[in-house]
């Protein structure tokens, strides 16, 4: 098959590659055209076999990777777009030989990669190359932070704050400052937001698009990609160039942005993308980047009525806050996080998590949205499947490809350190202080699921009782030698002490008959 490409290539003397993450029109690879410069983008079978994605997510990097190269040839430079039809048989470091043999080019340059796998495999690529080729890396010139500079920012060990790191960053940037002081006196209105979503609120439609994806789709099965989740009418709904992201943005600060950090912790089966920003694929494929996010929300707030500073200080903090600290850790601690399981968890994910079919009402919509629409917000992810993950004692290894797997947005720096870390409590607390966990109580709090739920929310223990209840802690149980060191654990840890040791016995003998049927819960 490469035969068809090869007799296409003219003589270059340099070649760029373009990861499908790296799609940054407003690089400065792009301030001039020249003839003599290659770009290269690809679709590459290593990319989908590496853990198993969603057919949405997949779809979408191939759709974005190709409207990108479309884009670049239009503005007069020279491009070399590859789908997987052009490279079966080859891996990146493959393509790349080929193309720099074939071209005679003696220049290779390269975006820094987000991911440590593919660093290293450039890495080792560099290193076998020819010493007439000269290399050059640059970086992406998306992130608030250049990779030589999170070590500033962020110690290489123990467990650095997030609201330390957030603060140096607002600083930096002076989003939402008024010199050295922050608006409104106070960093954080996190107290302010997080409200459970009433009924007569209403929600906005999210705006989605109607990318056509069928000829990509073929090829995928054509190459018997194996992947999950499901699509609609070979249509694609999510943003695959800069201008409908640039869409996407506007329609979040117009209708979103003034209820977004009020509700962001809000569960509803009422919709599935609530007052949330969806932005997270324009931002991870690097189609729009943060500061342009950031500062088009502050726009929005200062010259509207209708968005007070909580919520505006709510968006930002995500995105310039622990979106660029997850980046931090990840680059930080890699690449030992990987591995890291401080639980010693071993359970298998539970068969419903790849099609939704459970009782519980909560997984049931955050499942079965995932594998809709490719997306959950972040509450979805952290409080209701990662809670029960952790709960159920499930190696993070497979909690990891999961997560990895199902959403569009997830590319392994921002996923693992969210997974691994924050969701899973596997890293032993470098990124959380604690382990996220809660019984039914905060779900049913929180949301409207709970009410049709074949399980009681406020039974603990026994039939018809929330798995949720007895899972907790059967958790804090298990693991009561581990956090009582944990001073944020410690009421937790007396508490079940305290309980009469019937009702311990009650709890942990409902807990293992849900942990031994956990499939058909």
């Amino acid at each position: 098959m490469a035969a068809k490409w090869l007799g296409r290539l003219r003589p270059a003397r340099r070649v760029r590659l373009l990861l499908g993450d790296q799609l940054n029109s407003r690089h400065s690879w792009f301030d001039e055209t020249d003839a003599d410069t290659l770009y290269l983008i690809a679709e590459l079978h290593q990319e989908t076999s590496y853990c198993v994605h969603h057919i949405q997510k997949v779809a979408a990097f191939f759709a974005a990777m190709q409207a990108f190269a479309a884009q670049l040839d239009q503005q007069g430079h020279s491009v070399l777009h590859l789908t997987l039809d052009d490279t079966s048989g080859l891996d990146l470091p493959g393509l790349i030989s080929l193309v720099l043999q074939e071209t005679g080019a003696c220049r290779f340059e390269y975006q820094s990669p987000d991911e440590y796998r593919l660093q290293q495999q450039l890495a080792q690529l560099v290193h076998e190359l020819p010493d007439a080729v000269e290399v050059s890396c640059c970086d992406s010139e998306h992130f608030l932070l250049a990779r030589e500079e999170i070590s500033q920012y962020l110690p290489d060990s123990g467990s650095p704050l997030m609201e330390t790191f957030y603060r140096k960053l607002r600083k930096r940037t002076g989003y939402l400052m008024r010199g050295s002081q922050p608006e409104g006196n106070q960093w954080n209105f996190d107290k302010e937001n997080r409200q459970d979503l009433p009924d007569e609120v209403d929600i906005p439609a999210p705006l989605t698009f109607a990318n056509p994806v069928g000829e990509i789709l073929d090829r995928i099965e054509r190459h018997s990609v194996q992947t999950m989740g499901r699509i609609s009418e070979r249509s694609l709904g999510w943003p695959v160039t800069r201008q409908q992201s640039l869409q996407l943005l506007e329609f979040f600060v117009g209708h979103c942005l003034a209820d977004f950090g009020r509700y962001q912790d809000a569960l509803s089966d009422r919709g599935w993308s609530l007052f949330h920003s969806r932005l997270s694929f324009s931002l991870n494929s690097k189609m729009l980047s943060p500061a342009e996010v950031c500062e088009r929300a502050i726009q929005q707030w200062q010259g509207g009525e209708d968005i007070n500073l909580a919520q505006v200080e709510g968006f930002v903090r995500q995105i310039i806050g622990w979106r660029e600290y997850m980046r931090g850790i990840y680059w930080t601690r890699m690449p030992d996080y990987a591995n890291r399981n401080a639980l010693e968890h071993q359970r298998d994910l539970p068969a419903w998590y790849w099609n939704g079919e459970t009782g519980m009402k909560c997984l049931h919509q955050a499942v079965g949205q995932s594998l809709d629409h490719a997306y959950a917000h972040h509450i979805q992810r952290l409080m209701v499947t990662g809670n029960f993950a952790l709960l159920a004692g499930v190696h993070p290894d497979q909690v990891d490809a999961w997560y990895l797997g199902v959403y569009i947005d997830a590319i392994e720096w921002v996923e693992i350190t969210n997974t691994r870390g924050m969701s899973q409590y596997a890293d032993g607390g470098v990124v959380a202080t604690k382990p996220y966990i809660s019984s039914a109580n905060y779900i049913d709090k929180m949301g409207s699921h709970c009410g049709t739920c074949r399980y009681d929310p406020k039974k603990r223990w026994g039939e018809g009782s929330c798995p949720f209840n007895s899972l907790y802690w059967h958790f804090i149980d298990r693991h009561a030698g581990r956090l009582q060191g944990n001073r944020r654990m410690s009421m937790v840890l007396a508490s079940w002490k305290k309980r009469k040791d019937e009702d311990r016995q009650a709890i942990l003998e409902t807990a293992e008959h849900y942990l031994q049927n956990i499939d058909n819960l």
